[in-house]
Order: structure tokens, then C-alpha cells, then sequence
């Protein structure tokens, strides 16, 4: 019955290209919305929901240029969301408008380049700036202001706040076209629970974050290595 709740409440955006047996094991959760584009940004990136999708604490934003496919699966969702002002480009930065890293108290992004509509709806919280926009897949945020980051500068920058970071190298990553991915980029987090497309077990840092994730029940969605899709965006 709690498997019922969860796919009746849960929509999910993710990469149509992460592993198949993730990608099945995750339809057990939710509805999951696979996002794919064409010509509008770089191939490695072109499925990945964190590029495309900010969640804040009151509305979903999402680019111009998403797919009208997604907009009507969200729609047909009940899935509330207002459009940014900025299309997502074909190269950086112009490609990491929306991949701002929200939580109940912060903002963190490189600010000279988040979406004006993001801006307005996060007003009220406290902002942290950065030199790196591809900010939400390089990071999990956490309850309690605690933090999962691959990047060494958001690590400096959210350390020097006094918040509880732990560094994790990202290689062994898979992000198809690059060296490694980015940690953030192959998880998602709902309520107590995480979702990892792959599995700890296949990453050398893996019984770090074990231990540093007590309490939340970890969810490996397939027995291979982690893929970097550009996060699991989690909507309920």
C-alpha cells in the first residue's frame, strides 16, 4: 500500500538516457517523465532535468525552450510551474540559468546568471554566491543546512557559512563524453529518502556518504555505477 501512495503522489523528471534498469526501477516510485532535446544545448547535458528545471520552495520553473511533451505531461500531472524568462543555451554559462541550488533558507548559484523568475520567487532567502553555475548537479542539499558536494569551491564557499559539508571526489561518475559527472547530478532526494541512479557500492566513496546519510533511506536504482542525469527532479 505505501508503494501505491508514493507512485499516486510522486512525478519524476529524469534523463531518458540513465541506465534502462534504473530507469524501470524508478517507474516503481513514481511517474517518471524521461526528458530528452534536440539542438538546444550540448549533447551531454541535452536529457538533463537540473538544466532545464529549477525547484524552489513555492513553484517549479522551468526554461522556454522545454519541451512542449514535458509541459503537457506536467500539466496532465497537476504539476504547477511557472516559465523563466531566459532559454536555455547552447554553451556555458548559458546553459546553467536554472541550475541554482535552492533549499528552505538559501540560494546558491553563480547569481550573475540565474533566471530573473527564480530570483523573484527566492527574495526572501539568504544568497550564496558562486563562481560555479553548475551548481544544483554538483551538490545534494540536505535538512538541517548539510551538504553533499563534488566541487571544492561550493565546498570553500558553503564551509565559510558554517554549514556542514562532506567533499566527495567525483570520479568513477559516469557522464557519458566527459572524464567524470558531478555527484549531485546522480541523485535525487524526496522527503527521508534518496535516490541514486546507480549504486554506492561502485563508487570509492561511497561508505562515506553512507555514513554521512544516516537516517535517510538510500535508494540504489540499479547495481552498476553512478550516472550522472542531471539529478532526479522529485515533484509531488
Amino acid at each position: 500500500m505505501k508503494d501505491k501512495q508514493i507512485k499516486n503522489n510522486l512525478v519524476i523528471i529524469v534523463d531518458k538516457r540513465i541506465p534502462k534498469p534504473a530507469l524501470e526501477a524508478l517507474r516503481k516510485y513514481g511517474d517518471a517523465l524521461p526528458l530528452e532535446t534536440f539542438g538546444i544545448t550540448y549533447p551531454a547535458i541535452s536529457g538533463h532535468p537540473d538544466i532545464f528545471f529549477c525547484k524552489t520552495e513555492s513553484k517549479l520553473v522551468i526554461a522556454p525552450n522545454t519541451s512542449n511533451e514535458i509541459k503537457e505531461q506536467l500539466t496532465n500531472s497537476t504539476i504547477s510551474f511557472t516559465e523563466g524568462k531566459q532559454i536555455v543555451g547552447a554553451r556555458y554559462p548559458h546553459s546553467a540559468i536554472y541550475n541554482a541550488l535552492i533549499t528552505d533558507r538559501f540560494l546558491v548559484h553563480n547569481l550573475n546568471y540565474t533566471d530573473q523568475v527564480i530570483l523573484n520567487l527566492c527574495d526572501q532567502l539568504e544568497k550564496i554566491d558562486l563562481k560555479q553555475a553548475y551548481t544544483r548537479c554538483s551538490v545534494l542539499a540536505l535538512k538541517n543546512d548539510r551538504f553533499i558536494t563534488s566541487d571544492k569551491g561550493i565546498e570553500k564557499a558553503l564551509l565559510k557559512r558554517g554549514l556542514e559539508v562532506l567533499f566527495v571526489n567525483p570520479k568513477g561518475i559516469l557522464l557519458p563524453g566527459f572524464d567524470h559527472g558531478f555527484f549531485g547530478g546522480a541523485c535525487g532526494i524526496y522527503e527521508d529518502k534518496i535516490f541514486f541512479t546507480g549504486s554506492l557500492d561502485h563508487f570509492p566513496e561511497g561508505e562515506k556518504v553512507r555514513q554521512f546519510l544516516s537516517g535517510y533511506e538510500i535508494i540504489e536504482l540499479y547495481n552498476g555505477p553512478l550516472f550522472d542525469g542531471g539529478s532526479l527532479i522529485i515533484l509531488a
